[in-house]
């Protein structure tokens, strides 16, 4: 009999890609007990070393995704200025180690549930008690215990395992009079991809392609053109299994994929068609990166014309902003193009109601797995939005903990509390600003003006200032607010991380991306953003005191919200330097109390 450890947690994650650390790291700073649990050694999901696709999201100016996602992009280009990813995995890995209240479970593969079936919350009609988990490193059972627990498994595991309602597969047009081609409701979904990586060297490399390596040549990529010398190749296009079991053939598309991205190297060295003696393969991924699989059915189900028609939901959690990319099932075998690509009204609104069951009474889920059609899928699933879902419902789990509810209790009784708590670690919600105390806005103000007190925590063209509407100010400026004698609750400090990169070097393509597929001679060194400030003291005073409330050094961070509950009747910011060495001016974009 192998060993069992039983562990008790207020919030139990399953998945411990994107969406899955934003939602355990969320819970936890928040003071949630929680117990992340991930079948593989390296954390990140589709975005790991394991898998290698590009985190992706909102296109568009000022529409780069915030938060937690943000801490750790602006943490990647302090640490791995050359886009390794050995630095990157422990980059991930240190944002949950670093969190006391997470217990992270790697290579535990969830395998069981025991849920309770009656007459719950909300017309609910089950409730999950535990899962379980094997860790295949120790070879020991663990079973979590918990009052609340997410899915972001990708694959909705929780859903076979619980008894959750979910869907798999295309909806016809009908359904919800989406903009589909499809005709009646099948199974298919997008393809999966096993990638590959050719590293540039200084001299020639020989290739021999295994002898399973499928054969291919240049009429097998009329419609996609592989370029080792662009920054946007990284052969997502190498992508099969739409048109089979997503869960079930997995093993055998592996095989497929693996033996299409052998041949696509041979292809591309040996056929004399592109200019790739000097190159060797540097990776090729053996687990595959899904696109899609089961999604989970919750209180609300956004469908395609949600998007398209920029429906804005009072109970708007999150953004979306990337094209409705809806893959061919047939993958890299579709003859023509492959892939639809639909421009959508960036950024547009996403609800709270998407991301619980609606049969579950304590299940959350976040990822590409919430509830949503396939056409809404198509744009939803990329990794920076997941990332947002996830931090939502690590506030939600929060809020839910504290006031005893259940996750449709929290829309119900919360929804502003957490709208709130989003706004204040960062989160961009399109159609709110947040709340300043009207003791801020009568306080007098010097060394700034009125911008840094309106809410706003970035340019954008729904405020009006997509020009880069902040406050300058010479380095060692002091920016101070003079008040009468006040309990000052928190501190919201925002600082330009250069939401649109303009300052690294390289091509758009590589500025925007934390990772890197192609590595050749001339590829950039990244930096951190020269707009952000390296350096800052906040100071709180009363009747002349000054006490230091927050010294900050080597800055990788945008934004800070101290929860303070002191007297004071002045605030003082002092930013001293940036990350620009000759910078004359440090961006400030909010310094308000409440």
């Amino acid at each position: 009999m192998l060993e069992q450890k039983v562990i008790s947690c207020d919030l139990c994650v399953v998945g411990g890609g994107l969406a899955g650390m934003t939602a355990a790291i969320a819970a936890a700073r928040e003071g949630c007990r929680v117990v992340l649990m991930h079948e593989r050694p390296v954390l990140g999901g589709n975005a790991s070393s394991e898998i290698r696709m590009w985190i992706c999201g909102a296109h568009g100016e000022n529409n780069r995704e915030t938060g937690i996602l943000e801490e750790i992009a602006l943490e990647n280009l302090y640490r791995n200025p050359t886009k390794s990813f050995a630095v990157w995995d422990t980059v991930l890995y240190d944002f949950v180690r670093r969190e006391k209240n997470i217990t992270l479970l790697l290579n535990c593969t969830c395998l069981d549930a025991t849920v309770e079936e009656g007459k719950f919350a909300h017309g609910r009609e089950r409730r999950i008690r535990s899962v379980k988990g094997y860790q295949m490193t120790t070879q020991r059972f663990y079973e979590v215990k918990a009052k609340l627990f997410c899915d972001c498994s990708g694959d909705s595991i929780l859903a076979p395992l619980t008894g959750a309602d979910f869907r798999l597969g295309r909806e016809d047009r009908e359904e919800f009079g989406e903009d589909t081609t499809t005709e009646q409701t099948d199974r298919m979904t997008m393809g999966m991809s096993c990638l590959l990586q050719g590293r540039e060297t200084q001299r020639e490399i020989q290739y021999i392609p295994p002898s399973w390596s499928t054969h291919l040549t240049s009429e097998n990529f009329a419609h996609r053109k592989p370029n080792l010398y662009k920054d946007s190749e990284n052969f997502w296009y190498l992508e099969l299994g739409g048109n089979r079991d997503s869960i079930g053939d997995t093993e055998e598309l592996r095989d497929e994929l693996v033996a299409l991205a052998a041949g696509t190297w041979d292809y591309l060295k040996n056929s004399g068609e592109h200019d790739a003696k000097n190159w060797d393969l540097d990776f090729l991924g053996f687990l595959p990166g899904k696109r899609e699989s089961r999604r989970m059915c919750g209180e609300y189900m956004i469908t395609q014309r949600d998007i398209s028609d920029g429906v804005v939901f009072d109970d708007e959690i999150a953004f979306g902003g990337w094209p409705l990319d809806d893959h061919f099932p047939g993958g890299f075998y579709h003859r023509g193009v492959p892939n639809t690509n639909f421009k959508t009204p960036a950024p547009y609104s996403l609800p709270y109601r998407a991301l619980y069951s609606k049969n579950v009474e304590n299940l959350f889920f976040a990822g590409r797995n919430i509830s949503m059609t396939h056409m809404a899928m198509s744009s939803i699933r990329v990794m920076a939005t997941c990332s947002l879902l996830g931090e939502a419902v690590g506030k939600a789990a929060a809020l839910a903990t504290k006031h005893g509810l259940t996750p449709h209790g929290v829309y119900l009784e919360k929804m502003s509390d957490l709208q709130t708590l989003l706004l204040e670690e960062d989160s961009f919600l399109p159609s709110k600003t947040r709340i300043v105390s009207e003791t801020c806005k009568n306080a007098l103000l010097q060394g700034g003006d009125d911008r840094l007190r309106n809410g706003q925590d970035r340019a954008h063209e729904i405020y009006g200032n997509e020009d880069g509407d902040y406050c300058a100010v010479a380095p060692e400026t002091e920016i101070s607010y003079s008040f009468p004698e006040t309990k000052i609750n928190s501190v919201h400090l925002v600082f330009s991380s250069d939401l649109n990169r303009k300052t690294l070097p390289g091509s758009h393509c590589e500025r925007i991306h934390s990772t890197r597929c192609n590595q050749r001679l001339d590829s950039p060194m990244m930096h951190m953003p020269t707009t952000l400030c390296r350096e800052f003291v906040l100071y709180g005073e009363c009747r002349g005191e000054r006490t230091e409330l927050l010294r900050v050094s080597d800055n990788r961070k945008r934004a800070y919200h101290l929860n303070l509950g002191k007297t004071f009747d002045r605030l003082v910011l002092v930013p001293q330097k940036s990350w620009g060495e000759d910078a004359d001016q440090i961006p400030v974009i909010s310094f308000d109390f409440n």
